[in-house]
């Protein structure tokens, strides 16, 4: 109860605040991260969880199962067809130069061996713009660039897993057959065909004569859809964030009206889940966490957000039409989020030699970037003359404001 207490104290401050964080550095995400910390046994000892806690997995994998969700109905199909390069470029190039540069850094600054700094390297590549919402979510900052940060931190999370499952095998002393190449494939395969199965049936037995959705519970009928293929996945083994996405895209692309319809409600509880995530993260950033990364560690981490990231990207983005402010604002923003949360929870519970190590530096990453990229969304969001921010007036005196935007338009 003392958590359910501390998480809903965070989210009244976080609502309060909501106003002021839109129009400045300070940030949501902050806040949660910096409060988890705060009542963990580093500090005030209110809560008591550590890395092998089953709520520190469960939150990270439904916060992120919720937002790749969300994410997936800001793809807009026709136009990915359209402008799929970007994407793709980001994708495949700018993506295995992150993990590769990062497995370098790891190496040689931490001095963990070659597989598990591979595997470092894996676990970090996937970006999350969840923490850059004033970047993908307003209609002032350039559809292509929100178009590409939206879909490269859609699908790369999914293209992560199998390497940092089969990583994961290589560095573990014996070789774990469940872990296999060919497993690790249906289980991608099965996300992606029960993503696009399971809103098409769904899309069908709405359009049967007999049933239909009443207007006010229309909104439940995506947040079904979702639920039953959370539960399938885990179920099955699919894996449920290929399959959170596509399904996402899917039901969008079959139901545009049961998107307006969950909107409201399928954000509202991304942000929960996001939060509760945030907070339970938090409460792992104890001192002595801190205190066991070695300076060539803080160094790798330094260089992971401000050098590899940036410099992996441009280079994919050499020859493209993105404007040359649309590049740096597109390599800045590569932010690690729930994925490398998740990923990185199942390297410290795997066993293999060096896996405390591996998490430290993992965990420190991600709460730096957290930190990092958060609170610079909305200054560099200001540099497209963006004068309204997340749906609230900058304070201007003009009274033509434009209609609120909430992510959900960010590709269509």
């Amino acid at each position: 109860m003392v958590l359910v207490a501390v998480f809903g104290a965070a989210l009244l401050v976080a609502v309060l605040l909501s106003g002021l964080a839109a129009r400045t550095v300070l940030s949501t995400s902050f806040l949660f991260l910096v409060g988890g910390a705060l009542v963990s046994d580093g500090f005030l000892g209110l809560i008591h969880i550590t890395p092998d806690s089953e709520i520190v997995s469960v939150t990270a994998d439904l916060a992120l199962f919720a937002v790749l969700f969300t994410d997936g109905m800001h793809v807009s199909l026709p136009k990915l067809r359209a402008n799929w390069k970007n994407p793709a470029r980001a994708l495949g190039l700018g993506m295995p130069l992150a993990f590769v540069f990062m497995a370098l850094i790891t190496h040689f600054l931490v001095g963990l061996d070659w597989t598990t700094s591979f595997l470092v390297g894996a676990v970090l590549a996937p970006t999350d713009p969840v923490f850059a919402s004033a970047i993908v979510g307003r209609r002032e900052v350039p559809a292509k660039l929100r178009q590409l940060l939206n879909v490269e931190s859609g699908i790369n999370d999914g293209l992560a897993l199998p390497v940092v499952l089969i990583l994961i095998t290589a560095a573990g002393p014996t070789a774990d057959s469940a872990a296999s190449p060919g497993k690790i494939v249906l289980e991608l395969l099965l996300g992606l065909v029960f993503g696009v199965a399971l809103p098409l049936l769904v899309n069908a037995l709405v359009r049967f004569h007999l049933l239909g959705a009443e207007p006010k519970l229309q909104p439940l009928l995506p947040l079904a859809t979702g639920i039953i293929l959370y539960a399938v996945c885990h179920l099955t083994h699919a894996n449920p964030y290929l399959a959170a996405f596509s399904a996402g895209a899917a039901l969008v692309h079959v139901s545009p009206e049961a998107k307006e319809s969950f909107e409201p409600l399928g954000e509202a509880l991304a942000e929960l889940a996001k939060f509760a995530a945030l907070l339970v993260f938090g409460a792992l950033l104890t001192p002595q966490l801190f205190g066991d990364l070695s300076f060539g560690g803080y160094v790798a981490v330094i260089l992971a957000i401000m050098l590899i990231r940036p410099a992996s990207l441009l280079l994919s983005l050499i020859g493209t039409s993105l404007s040359r402010k649309e590049k740096l604002v597109a390599a800045w923003f590569g932010p690690k989020g729930f994925a490398s949360v998740v990923y990185g929870l199942l390297v410290l519970q795997s066993g293999i030699p060096q896996a405390e190590a591996a998490f430290t530096l993992i965990a420190v990453c991600i709460a730096f970037s957290i930190i990092a990229h958060s609170s610079t969304d909305v200054p560099i969001a200001r540099a497209f003359d963006v004068d309204e921010l997340a749906g609230i007036p900058a304070g201007r005196e003009d009274t033509d404001a434009r209609p609120k935007e909430t992510p959900a338009d960010a590709c269509t």
